[in-house]
């Protein structure tokens, strides 16, 4: 058996997704004869805009080891408790997507349900007041959760971070260093296969350095410099469910406290990031190219920051959608090389974590065994589709029709999966997560609700429940809720505590 195992694997490509991947598998391989090299060069920019996340990336740095406090400080991370979504459903609208539930559930019924029931019954205020997480991004309030006191409605925080995507890279590099990774500099200029299999062999620098492996990772970013380049696998194009092609991002001065929250607001042909950090705003505008051209769309981004800019916007193209085949023969692809989903839900970070622990989970000897790779390739392809089908819903969802672009959103094709949920949804008001779905019942009730998808009926079960317990119930909740929130303190002053300030 001994002889099957890997000998060495390469990563092609460094930033998010590259050392990502470096640091879980010099954490896991650490003290083992599998050498990890990963090469990049300076001279290759990374996209860097996937500085939001969602609360999964907490499992990720507790399987690292890592202190959060000393991430905090060198990343120069926020606390994230949810998504604003300003102008989506309507110009001058907007909600929040928060990270956890609304209320408690109670009597074996989700507490969202109760609510529904009583506002049809025309007693209706703000959902939205039910969730810890919203109130607490209003009152620019953090702290994480109580775990001691599960009872307190302060055990129920959930949260991420928001963080400088190169720092991060830095951060998990020297992580990464200090526990076997090679790191090798340079350009990959030529990619030696296998004739008979087509296994990729080895990979040789522009300046003659070859590495060779049994296993290769490709961090290249869009190009897919091994699973395309070299192995032609394919890209599936998802323009048609979702058209934005583009974005330009500039980071500019911090001029406020940073809130607990991203902000992502609808504009002309797309929409617009707003991610606070400790030292500076991260900003960018990803749009349709068919409804607006690039120097219009730094116009729009430059003339709506809140702050000076730190440079020029910087320029990316892209097609959302992924490779036909995320693993194809002895190649992994992560990151950009794997596919693009724009970072409207802050999934591309997660979607790297998902992809390495699935990666763990399958991971292989020189056999390369076909239905492991085929494994990988169905699960993530369905996680893929997941996320696809709930960034479609903010774009459909809407009453949005004041220019062509959102007149254009109106008719985009809706999977069948997505219409079952708000077909459910609309009739019902009841959601139901599927198993391994990245995002829970309560992300899909804030964004359906709050882009207008209003239920027409309610639980039968509730109707057997008189209204006045109903009410009390809810009233009490939110008392707690309301109570817990005044009683976090200020993000601003929670970091500071974090870092020693």
């Amino acid at each position: 058996m001994n002889e099957h195992l890997l000998d060495d694997i390469v990563i092609v490509g460094g930033g998010t997704a590259g050392w990502m991947t470096a640091a879980a598998l010099g954490n896991l391989l650490r003290g083992t004869k599998t050498k990890v090299t990963l090469i990049e060069s300076e001279e290759i920019g990374t996209v860097g805009v996937g500085e939001a996340t969602i609360p999964p990336i907490i499992a990720y740095n507790e399987m690292l080891g890592i202190d959060e406090n000393e991430f905090i400080r060198e990343t120069k991370a926020t606390f994230k408790l949810g998504i604003e979504f300003v102008d989506w459903y309507e110009k001058g609208s907007s909600y929040i997507h928060p990270f956890g539930d609304f209320g408690v559930d109670f009597d074996a019924i989700p507490f969202y349900q109760y609510w529904f029931h009583k506002a049809l019954a025309g007693e209706k205020d703000d959902l939205f007041a039910y969730s810890l997480m919203v109130e607490a991004c209003r009152k620019k309030k953090f702290m994480r959760p109580l775990k001691d006191r599960p009872k307190s409605a302060l055990a129920g925080i959930n949260y991420a971070f928001q963080f400088d995507a190169a720092l991060y890279a830095a951060y998990l590099r020297r992580y990464a260093e200090d526990r076997g990774i090679v790191r090798v500099e340079g350009r990959v200029g030529n990619v030696a296969q296998d004739s008979e299999t087509g296994h990729v062999q080895s990979v040789t620098t522009t300046d003659g350095r070859t590495l060779s492996a049994d296993f290769f990772i490709d961090c290249s970013g869009f190009r897919g410099l091994l699973i395309e380049g070299a192995l032609a696998t394919g890209y599936e194009d998802w323009r048609s469910h979702l058209p934005c092609d583009r974005a330009v991002a500039v980071p500019c001065e911090k001029i406020d406290e940073p809130i607990p929250y991203t902000r992502a607001t609808a504009r002309e042909a797309g929409w617009q990031w707003r991610i606070p950090l400790q030292h500076r705003t991260g900003n960018g505008y990803v749009y349709c190219s068919d409804y607006i051209d690039d120097d219009a769309a730094c116009e729009t981004l430059l003339s709506n920051l809140d702050g000076k800019p730190l440079g020029d916007p910087r320029l990316l193209r892209f097609v959302t959608g992924h490779r036909k085949k995320f693993w194809n023969k002895n190649v992994l692809a992560l990151g950009l090389a794997a596919g693009f989903m724009e970072p409207l839900e802050s999934t591309s970070i997660h979607l790297i974590q998902t992809s390495i622990a699935r990666l763990l989970t399958h991971f292989p000897d020189k056999r390369f065994n076909l239905a492991d790779i085929e494994a990988f390739n169905s699960r993530t392809l369905f996680e893929y589709e997941r996320v696809r089908d709930f960034l479609v819903l903010h774009y459909t969802a809407t009453k949005r029709d004041d220019t062509p672009f959102w007149r254009h959103c109106q008719s985009i094709r809706t999977s069948d999966n997505l219409q079952r949920r708000m077909n459910q949804f609309r009739a019902s008001s009841r959601i139901f997560s599927e198993p391994n779905d990245i995002f829970g019942t309560a992300s899909w009730v804030a964004v359906m609700y709050g882009q207008g998808i209003t239920p027409e009926a309610s639980n039968p079960l509730i109707a057997k429940m008189p209204m006045e317990r109903i009410r009390h119930v809810i009233t009490s909740i939110g008392n707690t809720i309301a109570t817990a929130s005044d009683q976090m303190p200020a993000h601003k002053t929670f970091i500071d505590d974090c870092v020693g300030s």
